[in-house]
């Protein structure tokens, strides 16, 4: 049985959806409704074929059940793609074909922004279903708040292993300088950290160069520079054989989904004491901030749970510490027990 299989085998539902009118080609992947509709991004990538385009799909939808559940939000874990180039002319349509596909699901689901798509893109898919969030004048674009919860989580690991949460005087070496990278390196910048940046945008990574005061390196050499904390804010799956052994860092911490290739790489950056603290448990600010329209937060309550990412993350570093296991353990088994308490408490609801 391959990865893919072993994850469909976990996941609640599982759809694959083509408009061959307009060209759509989608997957939604259902993770869990234990704790309440299933919640994920939609994102739209030119994958080389289905099959990578659904074990993407399966991981990242099994991390937002962990996200909601370590979050202890009223929600589960789903995730949507489009696959084709986000650089379609024909995009408008292949959107609302998007939305009716979300549609079918009648709120199991509730789709938002991801990778190659944007809150104005969830204005198009709004024209065909009311299940989706992240739109203009609403919750908006989560980055900003996807970065203060990765910044939380970056403070709460300097607390953790330099006893510590000022970042002044810190190295942080940022993969991926798009939205969330760019927000991280703002607000690391104005903590007083010293900035690398990498990115395959030249204009997103001048960006950051020009703004923050970045020192800028070519892609495959961000894994191999000198820093305190490594952050991936890009894609998945950069933490794998070939990489680790090439960090000289002492703490990562990113934004980015699936960081770990195969769980074994947590134990790995733990065998050459470099702190890992979990993404999905880093990057949920997004989600959080999500909460405004889906379950009817005030800002300044979305941001008081950003902001306890911070608890969260230091909770699971002294359990896998106590127990002798990985921080990625520790998280899982955290998430686990959530997913079988009672799916609504009064405090999620305000």
């Amino acid at each position: 049985m391959n990865i893919t299989e072993k994850l469909t085998n976990t996941h609640e539902l599982v759809l694959i959806g083509r408009d061959d009118a307009v060209g759509y080609h989608g997957i939604i992947a259902i993770h869990s409704t234990a704790l309440g509709p299933a919640v994920g991004g939609t994102r739209f990538w030119n994958y080389d074929s289905e099959e990578e385009a659904l074990t993407d799909a399966l991981r990242l939808s099994h991390g937002m059940t962990y996200k909601s559940a370590l979050a202890r939000l009223p929600l589960g874990g789903g995730k949507s793609i489009i696959i084709g180039k986000h650089s379609a002319p024909d995009r408008p349509a292949l959107l609302r074909a998007h939305g009716r596909f979300v549609d079918t699901l009648k709120g199991r689901y509730v789709t938002a922004e991801d990778v190659g798509t944007s809150p104005a893109d969830m204005e198009i898919v709004r024209l065909e279903t009311q299940h989706v969030a992240g739109l203009i004048g609403r919750s908006g674009d989560p980055s900003p708040y996807t970065a203060r919860g990765v910044y939380r989580a970056i403070q709460a690991s300097s607390q953790f292993l330099l006893n510590t949460c000022e970042l002044s005087g810190l190295t942080v070496a940022i993969q991926g300088c798009g939205s969330v990278g760019y927000h991280l390196a703002k607000l690391l910048h104005e903590a007083g950290a010293s900035l690398i940046a990498s990115d395959v945008n030249n204009e997103n990574l001048s960006r950051v160069v020009y703004e923050f005061g970045a020192e800028a390196v070519a892609p495959n050499e961000i894994f191999s520079v000198k820093a305190d904390v490594f952050a991936p804010c890009a894609l998945g799956g950069v933490l794998n054989d070939e990489t680790i052994p090439q960090l000289k860092v002492q703490i990562v911490a990113g934004s980015a989904n699936n960081q770990l290739l195969e769980e074994r790489h947590g134990a790995m950056l733990r065998q050459r004491s470099i702190l890992y603290a979990p993404d999905y448990v880093a990057n949920v600010g997004g989600v959080l901030n999500g909460c405004t329209e889906l379950l009817g937060w005030t800002p300044e309550q979305a941001l008081e749970k950003i902001n306890a990412i911070y608890d969260t993350v230091l909770k699971i570093f002294q359990s896998a510490d106590a127990e002798g296991i990985t921080p990625n353990e520790a998280a899982d088994r955290l998430a686990e027990e959530r997913l079988k308490q009672p799916s609504e408490r009064p405090e999620d609801r305000n």
